[in-house]
């Protein structure tokens, strides 16, 4: 079990709460029960994997390296879904997940750092990518103005910790800092490039295929044009330039699709997922497909899956894997198998399904040389404000 340790940025409150939810969560390693489908599923292993856990940490990404190091990507130093305190962390593991090293600062601005992507390129560089925001800021402001002592106003040291970070900088230079971010790294993560910006985000990042293109299926942000689309690197993604755009379904309005992934099939057709806000399959991953290697897309379409976002892996047996958050009672986590390239998926696969709520979710899966899975999501835990990370080892029953 991970080492309690008090951290002087969190109020006490704050710290008694987060240590009292980790301490009722950390037991439960091994929690085969909480599988709703125990002939197709067998999860091996389930547990809480952040260090620090008076913190809250957001919005991961695994990945896999060529030479099987394992590398987890997220947002830390945060302490609460929304605060101006996030930051971009990385760990490693060189047991596929069994242990997990001490978290790396990669990056801490100066305003919120969100939703942490990263991949490892055909040329073995790993590139890191985020987005910036205030959203913060409505919550901070309409805090200044409750007189102390009445309902609603936040203790005196959350109110300074906030004033402290958002000030900065001044209103100016705040919304200088809104973009969407890469870094990239040619020695194995030893050393970091600069932060540079990039044309889209999506929470997963871009993905690599075989004719060594590098593929970022994304939403521009903070731009007057928002477009949805497909941007291509062909540098090792040094540079990105829009590859093609998805259409927008009869009835959509674009501006509710967010969160894209993308996967390459055995043939090599791409599917792309995104998260649809529409009110047509309202909170469903609707899907598109390119036969041109990205330059053109199918209109988006429902494939039955409430849940979102979606991330997309290719098994070593051609089979495709979505995994998502499942945001709605039972609160957890789900995955679904396509035989067909992604024209039809499976039933419903449970991961986890004992959240308490549903500030959850955003799972990434790899594959282990052994067939094993290992998916790791954040999580709000019970008796707790603060999400933690965990992870599920688990296996595809045959």
């Amino acid at each position: 079990m991970h080492k309690l340790l008090f951290d002087p940025r969190l109020s006490r409150r704050a710290y008694i709460k987060s240590a009292a939810g980790f301490m009722l969560l950390s037991s439960a390693t091994n929690l085969r029960s909480f599988a709703a489908e125990p002939s197709q599923v067998l999860i091996e292993d389930l547990r809480v994997i952040s260090w620090k856990p008076p913190l809250f940490h957001g919005w991961p990404t695994l990945t896999r390296r060529k030479n099987g190091e394992l590398l987890l990507a997220f947002s830390g130093g945060r302490e609460a879904h929304v605060c101006p305190f996030g930051r971009l962390e990385l760990m490693r593991s060189k047991d596929h997940g069994g242990t997990w090293g001490w978290p790396q600062v990669i990056y801490d601005g100066p305003i919120d750092d969100r939703d942490a992507g990263i991949m490892e390129t055909t040329q073995g560089s790993i590139l890191l990518t985020n987005f910036t925001s205030l959203h913060y800021a409505k919550e901070f402001e309409a805090a200044e103005k409750i007189p102390a002592g009445q309902s609603g106003a936040w203790e005196s040291v959350k109110l300074a910790e906030w004033h402290a970070a958002h000030s900065r900088l001044n209103a100016e230079d705040r919304q200088r800092e809104l973009g969407t971010w890469m870094w990239r790294s040619t020695n194995g993560g030893v050393t970091w490039s600069s932060r540079y910006r990039v044309p889209c985000h999506s929470p997963h990042g871009p993905i690599a295929i075989h004719d060594g293109r590098l593929v970022y299926c994304g939403v521009t942000m903070w731009t007057e044009d928002r477009i949805v689309g497909a941007w291509e690197s062909t540098d090792d993604g040094v540079s990105w330039k829009l590859l093609g755009t998805l259409p927008t379904r009869p009835g959509d309005d674009s501006k509710n699709y967010h969160e894209l992934h993308a996967v390459e099939s055995k043939s090599g057709k791409l599917i792309a997922q995104l998260r649809n806000h529409n009110q047509n399959n309202q909170l469903e991953t609707l899907q598109s497909e390119s036969i041109d290697g990205g330059k053109t897309w199918s209109v988006p379409h429902s494939i039955s899956v409430w849940g979102f976002p979606s991330h997309l892996l290719r098994l070593k047996d051609g089979r495709l894997l979505m995994s998502y958050g499942h945001r709605r009672p039972p609160f957890g986590n789900q995955a679904r198998i396509s035989h067909d390239e992604g024209s039809t998926w499976s039933e419903p696969l449970t991961i986890s399904a004992d959240g308490i709520n549903s500030d959850l979710g955003y799972p990434s899966t790899i594959e282990c040389d052994d067939g094993s899975l290992v998916t790791v999501w954040y999580e709000v835990l019970k008796g707790s404000e603060l999400a933690q990370l965990r992870q599920a080892r688990w296996r595809i029953r045959s």
